[in-house]
């Protein structure tokens, strides 16, 4: 499997405050995505209900505290 790629703070910010990635909080459990969510972010469960629309083309930051 690759290794996936990461990105400093100030990148991810950059990138979904102009859109060109989703922020996504990694945690499967709402109650903690809901105390860890950063603004801008999505839940993992609201990401998964979009991800059949999304292009193949659109970048995701993952991120858990």
């Amino acid at each position: 499997m690759p290794e996936v790629p990461r990105i400093s703070v100030k990148e991810a910010r950059e990138r979904a405050t102009s859109r060109r990635a989703l922020l996504v909080c990694g945690y499967e459990d709402e109650e903690k995505c809901n105390k860890m969510k950063l603004e801008g972010a999505m839940s993992l469960a609201s990401f998964q209900a979009t991800l059949p629309s999304l292009s193949r083309d659109q970048e995701v930051i993952f991120y858990c505290a």
